[in-house]
């Protein structure tokens, strides 16, 4: 058996507009998730996260399930709306509703992590500018500020932003999320903000819970070239500072990288260069952290020069590799690929695998059992990738499968299936797949179960 190391944090991460639920309830705002789904034409059969998985009220019921697979773990985001509904004022009621949730997770023993921001923005200060408003990062620092001090005393792990390329690219230059813009300007800028909402904030984590450890979770798709023409290889080069070192880089203290900031520079993207960027800001983003979170899927495969206004044709597709619902690409490798370069190249201090797992459909057999042979296969390789990163020396100290719970899947609503737990969306019944199960076992002996 592929043993762990001793207190491996094995968990399973889910964030809160795609669970909770309750869009209105108890004080809490309107977020620009809310205007965005809520907004025909926006989301796959106009869904929405207005009920989602019902979390708000069945919170017990789901920390109950996590204690009966055995997670020694939890990641959750809050909801920003929920806690400061319009960015300014504090929703008492929010703050107590979360220190529910984390009571319940520490009477079964489960560690609480906490993310800050998993893309839900007050829509008040959407209506600001949003994220390209380099303001906004002040406010982030007030959620951080709150959240922590009513928190902090049995909160140790905390997460500032999950997956800034979504929160900046993915909504504000390709337009598929919340706020569905398109304009590469608004895109780098918003990525500008984020990174220095995070360093921001850092201090003020590091201030309200000494005693913790603070970090971010990056999502990273590894590119890899087909073959040695130059088309190939600047494709992924060019594909890797796109959607990796453009954000990592300066979190490692080492800038925008010169050769995107030429290329984006020269192709119209950043016409005046990097003018978002104010003296001090590259020293207030590569704020020390204690720990690197990783998410990753899938990877990118480049036989040639990519068209990144296309972002959905990026990939060239494998022929005979197993693809998920979501049509990305099965491969291990690739996860195992990051953890070394965030270790050897990046020098993580540690890694948590922030966010590992798949979209398949499996529901209920006749007898009432999912069985979702495909994603236990997923789990069981991408957790032995891990295993043998670790034995590379590499020091992750934790693995987080997406997710514990079906739930609204953004733009593509309730049409993809990520849980180790299938939710019936009708009558809110929960029940845990094959893959939970395989799960179970694996945490119970700290080793991959056959």
């Amino acid at each position: 058996m592929k043993k762990f190391p001793d207190n491996f944090l094995w968990g399973a991460a889910t964030s809160a507009y795609q669970i909770e639920g309750a869009w209105n309830v108890d004080g809490r705002g309107p977020s620009h998730w809310d205007t965005f789904s809520q907004t025909p034409g926006n989301t796959k059969n106009g869904e929405t996260g207005n009920v989602a998985c019902d979390h708000y009220h069945r919170y017990q019921e789901d920390v109950d399930i996590m204690s009966e697979i055995g997670l020694k773990a939890y990641r959750f985001s809050v909801s920003w709306s929920r806690i400061l509904p319009d960015g300014k004022t504090v929703n008492q009621a929010g703050l107590d509703y979360y220190s529910r949730l984390v009571d319940s997770l520490l009477e079964k023993n489960i560690v609480p992590f906490i993310t800050l921001y998993h893309w839900e923005l007050p829509q008040t200060l959407e209506d600001m500018g949003g994220w390209p408003n380099r303001d906004v990062a002040k406010y982030f620092v007030d959620l951080a500020d709150v959240t922590t001090r009513a928190l902090g005393d049995k909160v140790k792990n905390w997460i500032t932003h999950n997956e800034p390329w979504c929160t900046a690219l993915l909504s504000h230059q390709i337009g598929l999320h919340a706020p569905g813009k398109k304009d590469w300007y608004q895109g780098l800028s918003a990525a500008h903000t984020v990174l220095l909402s995070h360093g921001m904030a850092m201090d003020t984590l590091r201030t309200n819970v000494p005693d913790g450890e603070h970090g971010i979770a990056p999502n990273f798709e590894p590119a890899y070239p087909l073959n040695r023409t130059k088309e190939a290889l600047d494709g992924a080069r060019i594909w890797d500072g796109y959607y990796i070192r453009w954000f990592n880089d300066p979190l490692a203290g080492r800038e925008y990288p010169a050769d995107m900031v030429n290329y984006y520079t020269e192709t119209g993207r950043l016409p005046n260069g990097l003018d978002f960027v104010q003296d001090g800001d590259y020293d207030l983003i590569a704020a020390p952290v204690d720990f690197i979170g990783i998410n990753n899927y899938t990877r990118q495969r480049m036989d040639g020069m990519l068209d990144l206004d296309n972002f959905n044709t990026a990939a060239t597709p494998n022929p005979g590799a197993e693809y998920t619902e979501m049509n990305w690409e099965v491969y291990p490798d690739g996860l195992y690929d990051l953890i070394n370069r965030m270790h050897f190249d990046y020098q993580a201090p540690k890694i948590y695998i922030t966010e590992s797992g798949c979209s398949y459909s499996d529901g209920p057999d006749a007898d009432g059992r999912v069985r979702d042979e495909r994603r236990t296969k997923y789990y069981a390789a991408h957790a032995d990738a891990v295993h043998r990163a670790i034995q590379n020396g590499a020091n992750v100290a934790g693995m987080f499968m997406w997710s514990l719970l079906d739930n609204f899947e953004w733009s593509l609503g309730y049409s993809q299936r990520f849980g180790m737990v299938y939710v019936d969306y009708e009558t809110q019944k929960r029940t845990i797949k094959d893959s939970g199960y395989w799960y179970q076992k694996t945490i119970a002996q700290n080793g991959l179960a056959e």
